[in-house]
């Protein structure tokens, strides 16, 4: 009988999406010399990154990459229509797999398809699988806790008639199931306090019940926890497999930013100067940027505190313009005067950031992040303590999990929030920065002792017998039984 599995990945569009699936994908063929996988790559129509990315990789036999075209999608706005964008790709996916399966069958010894890997947010493509009879797997690229929390608002929504929008601008809290302390409504991400994204947040949760497992880039020991809960007591949810921490050690092909290899080569060189551990790291992102109000605060906060830095600095786009930060042309035109000079024994400003270089480097002593769930994910792995200062998305959810839940970061902001639009904009003063940097630089304390202690379970959980070795077994057992 022919055992060969051919799975499906369908990643959201987006270079970060992508990334994350190519490190899963290489895990999987790396356990299993009978699975094979095709990505189908979907592309935001202002994305140039995507082939960059896929350029800088090494195709294997066993994996490849299929561009689904976009041309009838070119006036299209993803943001406003995210979800309608991925379903206008229903067609162009089961076209692309109708193929797939029909190119195999002619060769002598074909992979049979095993199931679609989906992304959370393109659910709607388990009609496509359901089609051609096979099932589908969820790949949760955030916490295991946020994957609670969706289920729960849902559960509450549908079973109960609450709708967590009613908890917005008040002092109160949420139980959640799976977390251990309640979650106060000002961390609660912002897709559910607004109505139109808070029906889709439940529609995807709905769609989660309906999948064969679930695959999440965390591991047992950073939230088990929140990991028991899925299987003692809530009916309906699939088996969860955390197999993390899913990491792109190499994730600096990526995005070369303006200044590319030369950038990395000085700050690198910067850092070698620097005594371990000595040097706080201020990143927030690749969507990350702030106004120059905030600018100033944070440069006031850095000097005042006397501490070494390295801050990657990124300018927005202006109103109107889609797309990420850029890097400014001239630093002096937003820092406060004189700034650099006074700063330059000790700090160094720069644009885009090769944050896993840095991260890995020994005179890194603590990491001010955006807490999106990679960049989280990275710290721990590299022993380096956190700062909360989240921006967008579920990075207040984030902030919250890592300082109350999991104690491995201390708190500048938990309940910053600044949406694309720009619009609902507190000022963190520099005072408060200053303080929480302090904080995360502090030699001797019990969260840099957590994170030395959770940064070795991380390594053991990748490694054979470790937690997420053996949950990843689990989920290739599965899926190589929906052969038989």
């Amino acid at each position: 009988m022919n055992n060969k599995a051919e799975l499906v990945f369908i990643p959201a569009p987006g270079v970060g999406h992508l990334g994350s699936t190519v490190e899963l994908a290489k895990l999987l063929l790396h356990r299993h010399q009978r699975i094979s996988i095709t990505v189908l790559v979907m592309k935001l129509p202002f994305d140039s990154k995507v082939n960059t990315y896929l350029n800088s990789l090494s195709a294997g036999d066993r994996i490849s990459f299929l561009h689904l075209p976009n041309d009838d999608l070119q006036g299209f706005n993803p943001k406003k229509l995210f979800p309608s964008f991925i379903e206008c790709h229903k067609t162009l996916v089961k076209e692309a797999v109708s193929k797939l399966v029909h190119s195999e069958s002619v060769s002598d010894d074909p992979p049979r398809l095993a199931g679609f890997v989906l992304d959370l947010f393109c659910t709607s493509m388990i009609d496509v699988a359901d089609e051609f009879g096979v099932p589908s797997y969820i790949f949760f690229t955030s916490s295991a806790g946020y994957l609670g929390l969706m289920l729960h608002a849902q559960a509450l929504y549908d079973e109960q008639n609450k709708h967590i929008i009613e908890l917005k601008d008040s002092d109160s809290e949420l139980e959640v199931p799976s977390l251990v302390n309640p979650i106060p409504a000002r961390v609660l991400p912002s897709v559910y306090l607004e109505k139109d994204w808070s029906m889709i947040g439940f529609q995807l949760a709905r769609s989660f019940r309906r999948v064969k497992g679930i695959v999440v880039n965390s591991f047992m020991e950073l939230e088990s926890y929140t990991i028991k809960s899925f299987s003692n007591g809530e009916t309906n949810i699939p088996p969860v497999y955390p197999v993390g921490p899913v990491l792109n050690l190499e994730g600096n092909s990526i995005d070369l930013g303006s200044g590319g290899s030369k950038t990395k080569t000085e700050i690198m060189d910067w850092l070698d100067d620097q005594p371990p551990s000595s040097v706080v790291f201020l990143c927030f992102g690749s969507m990350g940027s702030f106004d120059e109000d905030q600018v100033k605060e944070i440069a006031c906060a850095l000097e005042q505190s006397g501490q070494r830095f390295l801050w990657s600095l990124r300018q927005r786009r202006p109103k109107g313009q889609s797309g990420a930060p850029r890097d400014y042309t001239n630093l002096t035109d937003v820092l406060p005067e004189g700034f650099l000079d006074r700063t330059v024994g000790i700090g160094k400003v720069m644009g885009w950031a090769p944050q896993v270089s840095i991260l890995a480097h020994k005179a890194i002593g603590g990491f001010v992040s955006h807490c999106g769930w990679n960049s989280i994910l990275e710290s721990i792995w590299f022993e380096v303590p956190m700062a909360t200062w989240p921006i967008y998305a579920e990075q207040q959810f984030n902030a919250f999990e890592m300082v109350i839940e999991l104690g491995v970061a201390v708190e500048i902001k938990m309940d910053y929030r600044k949406e694309f639009s720009g619009e609902n904009q507190m000022i963190v003063r520099s005072r408060e920065i200053e303080k929480g940097i302090k904080k995360l630089m502090e030699d001797e304390n019990a969260i840099r002792k957590r994170v030395k202690e959770i940064s070795e379970k991380s390594k053991k959980a990748m490694m054979e017998g470790g937690s997420s070795f053996t949950l990843l077994g689990c989920f290739i057992d599965d899926v190589m039984s929906n052969l038989s």
